[in-house]
């Protein structure tokens, strides 16, 4: 089956209301991971370069479902921005952002999810035309609080954050106006994948779609 054709950051965001964040020991569990994510409605997949077996799961995720969107998580420099295209990512999330991976991305037509912390990352996000970032890490940098407090001086920027969010914390970050999406790895709890229990991954990928109702 053919690829979609390529989607927006803006886009992508809207499929679903949680992002999750997968770090796969190897292509096999890659497999079980994104098939028990899609039969509980998650469509939208970040799978990070922490580990060897990143891209070929990059490769065979793309290659799962017409309607599957696969990013590239970590991304750190502008040699795995292309790598990551190659692969067949259809973009990327970065847990930072210089000119070199803004540049990278563009030139090769990677739409970018792009890390910020601090007042003068945003700046530098907005300099260079985002309009939707990820705020990393997310709980560790003040949390709720702070995404509020982001809200009056940066009136035009949406935020996924990502970084100590459970399925607890889900909602109340889902609630929040400038709250887009967010991303998180508790739909692939350790227990489970050691196990390899498909079938939690699958009901907790369930619930994580019904949160979208947070969202106005």
């Amino acid at each position: 089956m053919g690829k979609l054709q390529m989607k927006s950051i803006s886009e992508i965001v809207q499929i679903g209301p949680v992002i999750p964040v997968l770090t796969l020991e190897s292509v096999e569990q890659g497999e079980k991971v994104v098939n028990a994510l899609y039969k509980g409605g998650v469509k939208v997949l970040e799978i990070t370069l922490r580990t060897s077996a990143g891209l070929q799961a990059i490769k065979c995720a793309s290659q799962f479902s017409s309607d599957i969107v696969v990013g590239v998580g970590t991304l750190t420099t502008a040699v795995q921005v292309e790598e990551a295209k190659r692969a067949g990512a259809t973009f990327g999330v970065s847990p930072g952002l210089t000119r070199d991976l803004h540049w990278a991305a563009k030139d090769i037509g990677l739409p970018l999810l792009p890390g910020v912390m601090t007042p003068s990352d945003i700046l530098i996000a907005l300099s260079l035309g985002y309009d939707i970032v990820k705020f990393f890490p997310a709980q560790l940098a003040g949390g709720l609080d702070m995404l509020r407090a982001f809200s009056d001086p940066f009136p035009m920027l949406r935020f996924c954050p990502t970084g100590g969010i459970t399925q607890e914390l889900a909602g109340s970050f889902l609630s929040l106006p400038n709250v887009a999406c967010i991303g998180g790895s508790w739909l692939t709890p350790k227990e489970a994948m050691t196990a390899q229990n498909w079938g939690e991954v699958t009901r907790l990928a369930c619930a994580a779609s019904q949160l979208a109702q947070h969202k106005t």
